[in-house]
């Protein structure tokens, strides 16, 4: 049945009606979350504020983060882009005072940029507050721009500003910058509202129709909010921004757009692993613990069963919530060939033998690893004969588990005391070590363990880092890997190394590069600290990319138990001294360390010089925990 048609004033004040509404989403009052009843007596109040606040042009939209140094940008919307010719990727990161800057290579803002105003946009960001004004800008190829520009604090729950929102109306106007001073604003107001009326009247767009485009990023719906918007930026920021509106915060309170976002951030791979946790915390508090690291602390538990014979330098790795020890030196450098397996979803947990049937040639100085989620695979090492270069694939989950050794192409050199990680689940990267001669190497390899006929590839790089051994290799941003410490050759010396190195292999040629790190120094630190040089150390890769460095072997009085995180993704990476609470390990080494779930570095025993005691276990914990393991 046809619907009666509307006097085009009943349309009108439809249309007002409706626009006022979807104004409210941006208003002050939606962050505190008052009742509706309140809301609906502002309504008229609020619409008429907006209304008259903001220009009939389409608005810029900006995000930056308040909580990192010198608020850098963290999103742009469309209308930025256009109006000032900058793409996304040319100022994420960035701090918005470019568009000061006549020339993209200029060093300062230009001489005709207020700078009363300037003055005063940094006193509120300081304090807080919100600031409502106008400034010269530049578009990127110089053309000069008036921008009407609101600025809006995020606070989160405990009152700290934790985003600014930056809503920008920028007009175009031609001024003689040789022959006017500042400010430059003020002259051109009215003929930029002149211009303003017309657009709409050759445009055929009423005012109204043109607010609707100032709140564009409101009328999307919530299925391209949260595919194309949310889940673009990182946890803390979605977590963040949740503050603007109740629609935008009930969108990012959905677990399933949570998920979306860490998967987005994180990978596949990573909160495929993280999984479990989320049954505990849900994603969103997952996400901030390990965001802010807040629940990090030191636990120690004991587990039954034995370990024997007694052994060293073996190596383990996890599997699931299972650790995995192969191998090690035994009484008079016996090499070992056993497998044990530790399960800690067990009520009591405690060593056992995994009856095999066929176990490689026993070894110690070699590396474990886990592919795709239940298979080891076992590289290197010094055995009964010299050094090996073999590679044995061993699936857990197996009715009967059994050892199968994998050919494939050219192997790298025999060695042993090398490092090893594993990249999208499958690919087994090994680099360096030392040779039977006691060589030092540099070299990387790559195999890949999905395809039907595995063969090794060597990473052909026109620099390399200095030759080691006992260093780590960590994988962040899914195909980045991060080289620390080790002991290095140095002229015609061997010494430890505190340097930081990276690569991507995806890279079409992939290149190694020397990683530039500072020491961070808070406001309330009186010094900064670097990690000191060490070697066989623990490097964990956090779901977030981040690395924690802590353990090995370290010259001089320098504790074992400190923690250094580092993240290498930033423009300017520093290291930051993590305090954690509870009891650490008085020593810990890498070959002797699991990462479980991701949230979870257990560090197998320790030694007295002489003998490993297996049933002590530290475990650094990430997030909290709530399970009957916490009671261990």
């Amino acid at each position: 049945m046809a619907m009666p048609k509307k006097h085009e004033g009943e349309e009108e004040k439809e249309e007002v009606q409706n626009f006022g509404k979807r104004l409210k989403c941006i208003k002050h009052e939606e962050v505190q979350y008052q009742q509706d009843d309140e809301e609906e007596e502002e309504e008229d109040e609020m619409k008429a504020e907006m209304v008259s606040m903001y220009p009939m042009t389409p608005t810029s939209f900006v995000v930056s983060d308040a909580l990192e140094p010198d608020c850098p940008i963290i999103y742009v919307n469309k209308v930025f882009e256009t109006f000032t010719g900058y793409g996304a990727h040319e100022v994420l990161g960035r701090n918005c005072r470019f568009l000061q800057y006549r020339d993209p290579h200029a060093q300062r803002r230009h001489p005709l940029v207020d700078p009363d105003v300037v003055s005063e946009i940094r006193r509120c960001l300081e304090e807080g507050v919100e600031f409502l004004g106008e400034l010269l800008n530049f578009s990127k190829d110089g053309t000069t721009l008036v921008n009407r520009l609101r600025l809006k604090p995020i606070v989160d729950d405990n009152g700290t500003v934790t985003h600014i929102i930056g809503i920008q109306v920028f007009f175009e106007t031609k001024i003689d910058l040789n022959s006017v001073s500042y400010p430059v604003y003020k002259e051109t107001c009215s003929e930029q509202d002149t211009q303003s009326s017309k657009y709409f009247l050759t445009s055929g767009q009423t005012p109204f129709t043109q607010h609707q485009e100032i709140c564009g990023i409101l009328q999307l719906s919530d299925e391209v909010l949260a595919h194309n918007i949310l889940s673009r930026l990182t946890p803390r920021d979605v977590a963040s921004i949740g503050s603007v509106c109740r629609r935008i915060r009930q969108l990012t309170k959905n677990e399933h757009v949570r998920k979306m976002v860490c998967q987005n951030a994180w990978g596949r791979e990573v909160t495929g692993t993280l999984e479990l946790m989320t049954d505990k915390l849900g994603w969103g508090r997952l996400a901030r613990e390990l965001t802010t690291l807040e629940a990090v602390c030191w636990r120690k538990f004991t587990v039954g069963g034995l370990v024997e014979p007694s052994r060293c330098n073996f190596s383990a790795c996890a599997v699931g919530n299972r650790l995995v020890l192969f191998g090690g030196e035994g009484v008079d450098m016996q090499p070992m060939d056993d497998t044990f397996v530790l399960n800690l979803d067990a009520s009591n947990p405690e060593w056992t033998r995994v009856s095999v049937k066929s176990s490689p040639p026993g070894r110690w100085g070699h590396t474990l690893s886990c592919l795709n989620g239940s298979l080891l695979v076992v590289f290197g090492g010094c055995g009964r004969q010299g050094l090996l270069n073999d590679v044995f694939v061993l699936d857990l989950d197996a009715k009967q588990p059994t050892w199968k050794e994998v050919h494939g192409g050219t192997p790298p050199l025999p060695r042993s005391w090398h490092s090893s990680c594993t990249i999208e689940g499958s690919k087994l990267v090994v680099s360096g070590g030392c040779t039977d001669g006691g060589i030092l190497l540099s070299d990387t390899y790559v195999l890949d363990l999905t395809r039907g006929n595995p063969t090794w590839r060597e990473i052909p790089t026109s620099w390399s880092p200095p030759c080691r051994l006992g260093h780590s290799l960590s994988v962040y941003g899914r195909s980045k890997i991060l080289m620390f410490g080790g002991l290095a050759n140095s002229g015609h010396l061997r010494l430890r190394s505190g340097e930081t190195y990276t690569i991507d292999l995806e890279d079409e040629e992939p290149q190694w590069r020397q990683l530039e790190c500072n020491a961070f120094t808070s406001i309330d630190s009186q010094s900064a600290v670097l990690p000191p040089p060490r070697l066989d150390h623990v490097a964990m890769s956090m779901p977030c990319g981040r690395i924690i460095i802590f353990g090995g072997s370290i010259a001089g009085l320098h504790s074992p138990s400190q923690l250094f995180l580092l993240d290498p993704s930033e423009e300017k990476p520093s290291w930051r001294i993590l305090n954690v609470p509870g009891q650490p390990p008085k020593f810990a080494w890498g070959h002797s360390t699991c990462v479980v779930g991701g949230t979870r570095v257990l560090v197998l025993g320790g030694h007295t010089g002489e003998e490993w005691i297996l049933n002590d276990l530290h475990e650094l914990c990430l997030a909290s925990r709530h399970d009957s393991e916490s009671d261990l």
